[in-house]
């Protein structure tokens, strides 16, 4: 079974069950039958054994118009009055000989020793019936076996009602053939329908298993598609989002190592050259080469502290969300921002509501858009930090009198290395920003930039609510 395909295993198990089914159905049908035949033959026999009775105790004999005076008179009457059916024979016995005989049978049945037997094997005296189970030529038979007496006369006689249970039997043994051969083309049929039907249901999963055969890390593009809504097409949809999931991070960690490369070159490409043309008997070509390497590599270390933090902001650990007082939190990042620089520092206004926040990664972000702030803007101008909440939403800003930022440049300033034109040549890792991003999605929220009143930019945090003031 370990070798087949599932479709074959389940193909298998279906016919198993079914023909488990239909055997155990036909089965108890069969046995139910066979002990219907044993009761339909008893009660025949007691029908004809009562008939008999009747006529014997309560009828008269038509040629005297007397209660019956002669046994084989009695027998004659019976014989010619009853009318046995196609399964049953009536033979007639007087002293120990047969008589008459009557019914589906012949004369094979009529003059059979089993049936001598029956009769001699009732009692001399007394009405008791004899019921019997018995075999001519192969066949089985019930019978019942009657002694006929009329008061106390020398003549004795006996009414033999013979049953063809074997015609009965072969009748249920044809059916049950029949049965049995209907149920083989039924389970036929039922295979073909069900290796058709199983095929369209396991076609996803073909599908999901060459679409992952062609899956590699060159080729993230396949998908597999999503026929209906039942569980296997649910797991076609679950792969195709894992794979846009993966093409995703394998973009990104891609554009990451292109960024990160394209930075890095510069640092060490000043580095060589430096190095290069270093005179190393020149004591202050060396002591001013060894400021500048320190400088560069100081700027390498903070660049990779900041890759590393980027790459820390895709784990579940990132933030420690906490129950945070927004109020206290922007009064304490305020009072942290003026030992940035000496600038006009303000507090906009603060929002006395509960955010779940990380308070650590939110100065962090906040505290970044202030350098920024404090290193684009002109020297002694206005920097402004406040919060407030409305509909739910929690906002931080940072305000200040810098040159702004065009319309075109919004999106790209928040990517790796991402600059606006008004940013070339100031020195920064370029990630800054994409930092701020990060905490604000790690907390679920968002950060954008707008035009602030009078020239400027506001860049401003969105975070969700915990609880109302």
């Amino acid at each position: 079974m370990r070798r087949l395909t599932v479709r074959s295993r389940v193909l298998l198990t279906v016919l198993a069950l079914v023909a488990t089914g239909l055997i155990v159905a036909g089965a108890v049908s069969h046995v139910v039958a066979l002990g219907n035949l044993r009761d339909d033959a008893q009660e025949s026999l007691e029908q004809e054994v009562a008939e008999f009775r009747a006529l014997a105790t309560k009828g008269v004999d038509p040629q005297t118009g007397q209660p019956f005076a002669d046994v084989e008179q009695l027998l004659r009457v019976a014989m010619e009055r009853n009318v046995p059916s196609s399964d049953e024979t009536i033979v007639t016995y007087v002293g120990g000989r047969p008589q008459q005989y009557s019914g589906g049978g012949d004369a094979a049945v009529a003059g059979a020793e089993e049936l001598r037997e029956a009769v001699e094997s009732l009692p001399p005296t007394g009405t008791r019936v004899v019921y019997r189970d018995v075999r001519i030529d192969g066949r089985d038979y019930r019978i019942a076996a009657v002694p006929v007496r009329i008061g106390d006369g020398p003549r004795a006689g006996s009414y033999v009602v013979v049953y063809d249970v074997s015609a009965n039997l072969s009748r249920q043994y044809r059916l049950t053939q029949t049965y049995a051969a209907v149920s083989l083309v039924s389970l036929a049929l039922i295979g073909i329908a069900a290796w058709f039907i199983i095929g369209r249901l396991l076609r996803p999963l073909q599908d999901l298993r060459d679409a992952a055969l062609r899956t590699s890390e060159e080729d993230l593009t396949q998908r597999v598609p999503v026929r209906g809504g039942d569980d296997v097409s649910q797991l076609a949809q679950a792969f195709n989002t894992m794979v846009g999931r993966l093409e995703e991070a394998f973009a990104e960690q891609r554009r990451l190592i292109d960024d990160a490369g394209h930075e890095l070159r510069t640092p060490v490409t000043i580095l060589r050259g430096h190095l290069e043309l270093l005179d190393p008997s020149d004591v202050d070509d060396v002591s001013e080469t060894r400021e500048l390497l320190l400088d560069e590599t100081d700027r390498m270390g903070r660049l990779v502290e900041d890759l590393i933090l980027l790459a820390k902001a895709e784990g579940e650990q990132f933030v420690d969300l906490v129950p945070v007082d927004l109020a206290e939190l922007t009064e304490s990042i305020l009072t942290k921002a003026r030992g940035l620089a000496d600038r006009d520092w303000r507090l906009d206004g603060v929002a006395p509501v509960v955010v779940r926040a990380d308070p650590h990664r939110i100065t962090q972000a906040v505290l970044q858009l202030a350098h920024n702030a404090v290193k684009f803007g002109p020297d002694a101008c206005e920097i402004a930090i406040g919060s407030a909440a409305e509909g739910g939403i929690a906002r931080l800003w940072v305000r200040d009198q810098g040159p702004g930022v065009a319309e075109g440049d919004r999106e790209r300033i928040f990517e790796r290395f991402g600059r606006a034109e008004t940013g070339r040549g100031i020195e920064g890792s370029g990630l800054g920003l994409a930092i701020v991003r990060a905490i604000a999605e790690a907390h679920g929220g968002s950060v954008a930039v707008t035009d602030a009143p009078g020239g400027g930019a506001i860049f401003t945090i969105s975070l969700p609510l915990e609880t109302e003031p």
